[in-house]
C-alpha cells in the first residue's frame, strides 16, 4: 500500500515530485516547471528526466514516456485497505521553521473501524514555553524537562508513519512541525499522502459555522477526551475522520485517489 516514507532530502527531486503529485508529466514537463529549462531539446529532457528520476522508487516510467509516482502507475489502494495515521502536535508557538519546537505528539492509526493510539509521548523542545500555550494546553515547562527529546523519538515516530497516509486537522500545521523535525534531527524529508480534516469537512458537510476541531466534535457528537492535548486531539481527529470517510464512500469514494481527488477540489467547483 501506497503510505508515507522518509528519505533523503533533495530540493530538485521534491519539486519534481510535488508536479507528479498533480499527475503524470513528461519529460519536457519536468524540465521546464522543475528546472526551468524552457527550451531544452526533448532528447535532453528525457535524459534529464532520468537523471533525477530514474532510481527513485517512488516513480515510474511508463509506456508512454511520461512520469509518474508509483501510486499513480500501479492504481490507488480501496480505503478499506488504507491505513491511516492521525497525527496531533502541541507546540511552543506557529513557526515551525523558525524557533517553535513541538512539546507533545501522538499518533492515532485509523484502519477501517479500528481506531489505536499507537505513539503519544511529551517532547522536550530545547526553549522555553511561552505562558499563554503552557495556560492552553496543561503542558508546562517541569512536565517536558523531563521528556525525551525529538532526536531521542524520532524513530519511534517514522515507524508510527511508515507505509500510512499522514492526516491531522489543519495538516499544513502537523506535517510543517512533524517534516521540520524529522529534517532536522534525521536530515531526512517526509513524503507521502497526506490529508487534511478541515478540507474534506469543509467539502463533506458543507455549511457548518466553524471547522474547529472542537466545533465539529460537538456538531457531529464526538467524544472529546483532553482538548489541547496531543493523544485527545488525535483521537477526536480519528473519529472525524472515520465519519468523513463514510460520508465520502456515500458520494461514492472507493480509493485514496478518489478522497485525494476530492481533497483538493476548489470549493467554488462543488456543487
Amino acid at each position: 500500500m501506497t503510505g508515507l516514507t522518509a528519505h533523503p532530502a533533495g530540493t530538485l527531486a521534491e519539486r519534481a515530485l510535488e508536479l507528479l503529485r498533480l499527475g503524470p508529466a513528461s519529460a519536457t514537463d519536468l524540465a521546464v516547471r522543475v528546472l526551468g529549462l524552457p527550451n531544452a531539446p526533448i532528447a535532453v529532457a528525457e535524459r534529464i528526466a532520468a537523471a533525477l528520476l530514474g532510481a527513485d522508487p517512488r516513480v515510474r516510467q511508463q509506456s508512454d514516456g511520461s512520469w509518474s509516482l508509483v501510486a499513480a502507475a500501479q492504481g490507488s489502494p480501496l480505503l478499506e485497505e488504507c491505513a491511516f495515521a492521525v497525527v496531533d502536535v502541541e507546540t511552543t508557538g506557529m513557526q515551525a521553521a523558525g524557533d517553535d519546537r513541538i512539546t507533545e505528539i501522538a499518533v492515532v492509526v485509523v484502519h477501517g473501524a479500528r481506531r489505536d493510539v499507537v505513539f503519544e509521548s511529551l517532547v522536550n523542545p530545547g526553549r522555553p514555553i511561552p505562558e499563554r500555550i503552557c495556560e492552553l494546553t496543561g503542558i508546562s515547562q517541569e512536565m517536558v524537562d523531563a521528556a525525551p527529546t525529538f532526536a531521542e523519538i524520532a524513530d519511534q515516530i517514522l515507524a508510527a508513519l511508515a507505509g500510512r497516509v499522514f492526516v491531522a486537522h489543519n495538516a499544513r500545521f502537523d506535517w510543517g512541525f512533524v517534516g521540520a523535525e524529522v529534517r532536522r534531527t534525521r536530515d531526512l524529508a517526509l513524503d507521502g499522502p497526506r490529508l487534511c480534516t478541515v478540507r474534506l469537512a469543509r467539502r463533506l458537510v458543507r455549511g457548518e459555522p466553524s471547522y474547529a476541531l472542537g466545533a465539529l466534535a460537538v456538531r457531529l457528537g464526538l467524544e472529546f477526551g483532553a482538548r489541547h492535548r496531543a493523544a485527545g486531539d488525535a483521537l477526536v481527529t480519528g473519529m472525524l475522520l472515520q465519519r468523513l470517510l463514510l460520508h465520502a464512500r456515500e458520494q461514492g469514494a472507493r480509493t485514496l485517489a478518489d478522497i485525494e481527488v476530492l481533497h483538493r477540489t476548489p470549493m467554488g467547483a462543488l456543487t
